[in-house]
């Protein structure tokens, strides 16, 4: 047909995956069908799992005695006079450990009303520079709450954004929301129906409207509440709403912008139709399951469950009684709309048949036999029904052919008034068994067989997709796509992790035209308009065939004067009628970029942070928001919408399974930052709209997940806990447990910091990072150690490896601060050399809480304003103090001390190792250590005084090679630390030789029994475990 385009791959590939009943051949593309199948399969196999777990689940009776008890934590709450936005007094002692409560408590406000969030505040700080980093929240829907994979994204964005303003950048973080028009409208009308008992229709557009903005202001701050207790740095000021009047404006501008530049068009096509919903959907927005053979899925609406996978054959009779032609398919509701029966033309089953026709059963309508190269003559019979209508495959080859549409199912799924008086109004799947039986009463039906095929489902509503005949309105991909996949390729766009950008550019080649009409009411309502003239009908200019002539604008009065001009008509003889549909959420959401800065306007913001800098979000969003963004940025405003791409992990439960209402495994951040009981996670179960099945498998698994509720955790835990995670690798299973280990973490940081204060003083003067010249070994091992903790830091968020730089602060903390810097220099803060221990001590815990502060900002907050300034300026906030750098530190190093105090260690370890083997549990052992490297002996003497400390030793001897031991005789236990070293302890007076000696019996003869039920793989360990057991028993048995 003259100007009809052809139709895409894609939807060859769409009429494939629902009725598999035909193959394609000549036109379907290859490439690529691989990856689409294997990922099918994949996320089949992880629905079945998830549908197995809900059966187990809905079947299972669980006791809550039963399961992991958490040990109650200590609540204290900070009883300042602290009023809202004012600094909180830190002037009173720290309380004895660490609650949440008390530490999060009023410093969100005072961070809020100081400005330190917005961009403005960068020119206040002396280490300011002129990069500019900016990014936006992937926008929530605004009536939703947010859950553990919200908290991933805001938890890594908030680490990123927290950092580049330490680094003296120029940061805008803007925080928005979506309106959601499927999940927002549906939720209001259920809840409409629930209170008042009306629907929509009842109440009309206008009041319906009303309605859902009443619901919004009224749900809509949870949100935001959830945000700022998780310590989001965002720039409230600058929050936007996706149906605030100028974010509206801006998305009626990229529809008027496509559609006068040739890339946006009406057209008449089959469209993704759920009649849950009453709404087209977009291809990216389908689902589809891997069904092997005949399957009863639930569909909403029904019931009983409805069969797939089954294929029906059937026989239309010739008209002229001479023969029939079978035909199979897996839909033969659609049967009553077919207008004719195609077969290949180089079949010679059929070729008598070319040019006949065949006589409809129950409409008497003639079809004719026409031939195709789309029709695969190895498939089935050969014959394929046509029923341009209900397939896209099908409308394909009956624009080819000339043939008719008939559409014999409406929006609401039920049969329509073409398909017959004696079906009308029946639902389709229930008009599937009467055409059947019908079909058998005529003697017509031809059996049925069990059949693999792709079913596809409305990602949404749970409903089986059906494709419907309608007008909508299409974005054309392919020239954006284009681009898209050359920003990648040439480098101008980078995606991280690397392994997305073949993702990216093998969809983006094969993307289709993109439906954005919605037929709902709230949303954006589409700004375009259909012009007539009573006079003159009809015009060819600017028209499509079936839908008459459009134009876009702002406005009624503006599209009255654009069609005036294009017409030659003066605008009082203009009939203007608006189209009522919405425009899809998704095509708001892809202008965020830019129109969160004032786009189309020429704002400051938007020459100052446009593009963005970074779109950090998860990877399931790639298609539906990224690559749509930039498509449509760079389309409307020349520029990609950003730089670089950063895609997270999918948040999993414990159990690897996908995060599901219906499981009861979605978790409040709240929840798990203030603690629930189990009873308020059920009660929060019946405030949804859990039917009475569904809530019986969610508060199942809950009962079974968290039998006694969720222990009080906070926010830097459950921020730092999920930073933790490899969040560019596999899907990230979330235990609440982890979280619970990361607040240990937090109490290890407050008692550290503590113990400095302490040993601090009063009075105490820390010296300039520049002025610190260590000379005592261990005070440089720490600093050298501190310095490659910075260089660590820089090096990972700059790769946004954020675990790593969680693992080195929390490793450095833990272990070369407390366990060993801090537990060797208590003996000698007294002594003349404590003034440089506090300022090691002072220099440690400052650095840590900064690299700490993008992750833990309220906890390292409460403790760095507790410390001593350490120059005349000092940031008012931790949050604005600058980030340590690899620049700051680089005077700290000494590679000679680390590399001594690594072996110094290995020796202390084997000390501690030695005290454990007998049991040694008071008193310090003397101790003899023999080198015969001078360089080893050398380090041992260097560090002499903390190894002594830290192994708990009493005196230590070194000895050199030709020295001559005294650790000869009886009662003195030996190890080797390497083949040069060995050490001695005397244990004499230090333990019960009998008594020992019993107990390591018994725990000998179990090891044992062990080893003689033991695996191969496992043997050898165990032999070594047995052999230094009899080794110490033999020791003890000479002291006896």
């Amino acid at each position: 047909m003259p100007g009809r385009r052809g139709l895409r791959p894609s939807l060859i590939m769409i009429r494939l995956l629902y009725d598999t009943s035909r193959s394609v051949i000549g036109r379907a593309p290859r490439r690529g069908a691989a990856s689409i199948t294997e990922r099918t399969k994949r996320d089949e196999r992880r629905r079945r799992q998830q549908c197995q777990l809900e059966e187990g689940a809905a079947q299972e009776t669980v006791s809550p005695g039963k399961g992991k008890r958490w040990r109650d934590k200590e609540t204290i709450e900070y009883e300042g006079r602290t009023a809202p936005g004012e600094k909180k007094d830190t002037s009173n002692p720290l309380p004895p450990a660490y609650s949440p409560r008390y530490v999060e408590a009023a410093w969100y406000l005072w961070w809020v009303k100081e400005g330190f969030f917005k961009p403005e505040y960068q020119s206040r700080l002396p280490h300011a520079n002129p990069e500019v980093f900016s990014l936006c929240i992937p926008p929530p829907n605004v009536t939703g709450s947010l859950h553990l994979g919200h908290a991933l994204t805001v938890a890594i964005e908030d680490a990123l954004v927290r950092w580049r303003r330490m680094m003296g950048q120029k940061v805008l973080w803007v925080p928005g929301s979506d309106h959601a028009g499927i999940a927002t409208q549906t939720v209001v009308e259920k809840s409409l129906h629930k209170d008042r008992g009306v629907s929509r229709h009842d109440l009309g557009r206008e009041e319906f409207l009303k309605a859902v903005w009443e619901w919004k202001e009224s749900k809509g701050d949870r949100i935001s509440h959830q945000l700022k207790s998780l310590g989001a740095s965002l720039d409230w000021e600058r929050s936007c709403f996706t149906m605030d009047e100028r974010f509206s404006r801006a998305v009626s501008e990229a529809f008027i912008h496509l559609y006068e530049n040739g890339l946006l068009h009406r057209r008449h096509r089959i469209v993704n139709w759920s009649c849950a919903l009453r709404s087209a959907i977009s291809d990216i927005e389908v689902e589809s399951r891997q069904l092997s053979g005949r399957t009863y899925l639930a569909v909403p609406g029904y019931e009983r469950k409805v069969p797939f996978g089954v294929l029906f054959s059937f026989a239309y009779p010739a008209e002229d009684g001479d023969g029939e032609v079978v035909v199979a398919t897996t839909r033969p509701e659609t049967m009553l709309g077919d207008t004719a029966v195609a077969v290949h033309p180089g079949d010679p089953r059929y070729w008598r048949f070319h040019g006949r026709n065949l006589r409809h059963p129950f409409t008497g309508r003639l079809l004719p036999v026409v031939s195709h190269p789309l029709v695969s003559p190895k498939f089935g019979t050969g014959a394929v029904k046509v029923t341009p209508a209900h397939s896209p495959i099908d409308l394909e080859m009956a624009q080819d052919l000339a043939l008719p549409s008939v559409a014999v199912i409406g929006e609401d799924g039920a049969m329509t008034a073409a398909a017959g008086d004696w079906i009308q109004g029946v639902r389709r799947f229930d008009a599937r068994e009467q055409v059947l039986s019908a079909l058998k009463e005529k003697g017509l039906y031809r059996g049925d067989c069990e059949h693999t095929m792709l079913l596809p489902f409305c990602s949404r509503s749970g409903d089986v997709i059906e494709h419907l005949l309608r007008s909508q309105w299409f974005v054309d991909c392919e020239e954006m796509a284009q681009k898209a996949v050359r920003a990648v390729e040439s480098g101008q766009l980078r995606i991280t992790p690397s392994y997305h950008q073949k993702i990216w550019t093998n969809w983006l080649s094969r993307t289709s035209d993109w439906c954005i009409s919605r037929q709902l009411w709230w949303g954006h309502q589409i700004p375009a308009y259909h012009i007539s003239v009573s006079e003159a009908p009809s015009f060819q200019d600017n028209k499509d065939e079936s839908e008459g002539f459009w134009v876009a604008a702002h406005s009624e009065s503006e599209a009255r004067k654009k069609a005036a001009s294009i017409l030659g008509k003066p605008e009082s003889e203009l009939v203007l009628r608006r189209d009522e549909d919405v425009l899809d959420t998704w095509f708001s959401s892809a202008l965020f970029p830019f129109a969160m800065l004032g786009w189309p306007e020429r704002t400051k913001d938007l020459e100052d942070f446009y593009p963005n800098s970074l779109l950090e979000t998860g990877s399931d969003l790639l298609f539906f928001w990224v690559a749509r963004m930039v498509m449509l940025g760079e389309q409307l405003t020349g520029r990609l919408p950003f730089r670089e791409v950063f895609l997270h992990s999918m948040v999993r439960d414990a159990h690897g399974r996908k995060m599901s209402k219906s499981l009861g495994n979605v978790l409040d951040p709240l929840d798990v930052m203030s603690g629930i009981s189990l009873e308020n996670l059920q009660e929060k179960l019946k405030e949804g709209n859990l039917d009475p099945r569904e809530l019986k498998v969610a508060q199942s698994g809950l009962v079974k997940d968290y039998p006694h509720g969720i222990p009080e955790c906070g926010a830097d835990a459950l921020r730092f806990a999920l930073c933790s995670h490899r969040v560019q690798g596999d899907d990230i299973n979330l235990d609440v447990a982890s979280v619970l280990a990361v607040r240990h973490f937090c109490n290890k940081v407050w008692n550290g910091v503590k113990f400095t204060l302490s040993a601090l003083g009063e009075g105490f003067t820390p010296l300039s990072m520049d002025e610190l010249w260590p000379l005592v070994p261990l005070d440089r091992w720490l600093l050298d150690r501190l310095r490659q903790l910075a260089e660590e830091c820089e090096k990972n968020l700059q790769s946004y490896e954020i675990h790593q730089v969680t693992a080195a602060v929390q490793a450095f903390w833990v272990k070369n601060y407390c366990d060993i810097y801090v537990e060797a220099v208590k003996p000698v803060l007294k002594g003349p050399g404590g003034s440089d221990v506090q300022q090691v001590l002072y220099w440690g815990a400052e650095l840590t809480l900064r690299l700490l502060a993008p992750f833990m900002p309220y906890l390292s907050e409460e403790l760095w304003q507790r410390l001593p300034p350490s120059a005349s300026w000092r940031a008012p906030s931790i949050c604005v103090a600058e980030y340590p750098s690899p620049q700051h530190t680089a005077h700290w190093s000494y590679p000679e001390e680390t590399r001594r105090f690594d072996f110094v260690y290995s020796v202390i370890r084997t000390l501690r190792g030695l005290r454990s083997d007998y049991n040694v549990t008071k008193g310090r052992p003397q101790v003899c250590i023999s080198c015969s490297r001078e360089d080893e002996l050398l380090s041992l003497q260097s560090f002499l005084s903390p190894m002594q400390t830290l192994s708990l030793s009493g005196p230590i001897q070194l000895l050199g090679a030709a020295a001559q031991t005294v650790a000869d005789g009886v009662g003195w236990a030996s190890a080797e630390v390497t083949d040069g070293c060995h050490v001695y302890m005397n244990l004499k007076g230090l333990l019960d030789p009998s008594s020992e000696l019993n107990k390591l019996q018994a725990k000998l003869k179990k090891m044992e029994k062990q080893l003689k039920g033991n695996q191969e793989a496992e043997e050898d360990s165990l032999q070594m475990k047995i052999s230094r057991l009899r080794r110490t028993m033999k020791i003890l048995e000479e002291m006896s």
